[in-house]
This record gives C-alpha cells, sequence and structure tokens, in this order.
C-alpha cells in the first residue's frame, strides 16, 4: 500500500494559539513523523507550546520549551511517531509575537 506522505507549514506563529496540523487534515488516523519548531525573531530567544487538541480539551507534547535566536528544535525524532484521530489538530504557540516558524511532516490516512 501507498504511503501518502504530507506537511503543513505555518509561518510567523505568535502568542494566540494556531493550528499547525489543522483538524480538517486528519481526516483518518494519521500519523505525525515529524514537527519542527523554529525561532525565526532576530534577536530575542523564545519558549514554545505545543499540543494536541481533542474533543476540546488539550494534551501537550511539549509546555515552555526553549528556542534560542535562530535556533529549533525538534519534537519528533528517532523514529518516533504520534497516532492522531479522525479531528484532532495540533495547535502550537509561542511567548513572542511573529517569531515561529512550524513544519508538520505526517503521513495521511494510514487506517480508518
Amino acid at each position: 500500500m501507498a504511503q501518502n506522505f504530507r506537511n503543513w507549514i505555518t509561518r510567523n506563529t505568535g502568542a494566540t494559539p494556531v493550528d499547525i496540523l489543522p483538524a480538517a487534515q486528519v481526516d483518518s488516523y494519521d500519523a505525525v513523523v515529524g514537527i519542527r519548531l523554529v525561532n525565526i525573531h532576530a534577536s530575542t530567544d523564545i519558549e514554545v507550546d505545543v499540543y494536541i487538541v481533542r474533543s476540546a480539551t488539550n494534551y501537550y507534547l511539549i509546555k515552555s520549551a526553549p528556542v534560542v535566536v535562530g535556533g529549533s528544535l525538534e519534537l519528533i525524532d528517532g523514529g518516533s511517531k504520534i497516532v492522531l484521530h479522525d479531528n484532532d489538530k495540533i495547535v502550537a504557540l509561542s511567548d513572542t509575537a511573529s517569531s515561529l516558524d512550524v513544519v508538520v511532516s505526517y503521513v495521511d490516512a494510514i487506517s480508518t
């Protein structure tokens, strides 16, 4: 069976929560294989939160994680995966306005 690899890119995320993988993209059971968070601010270290929203409840993947100026943080590495249920979404926010770029890589429709 062919795998449907996808990515979702979010730019200039700030202090307001942003869907970095909206529920509309999670239409079945999907496997997230990578989340890269990049500090794009010119002069400020930032702290980031990333969480899954399922049925209006937040489940944190990371909370208040520091990312230095020009640095990045890979949330999923070493072959790890996160399985999302139908209608889950992943949300991120930074403590600094317009400071965070995010790339989420996932395999679409691993099962229904």
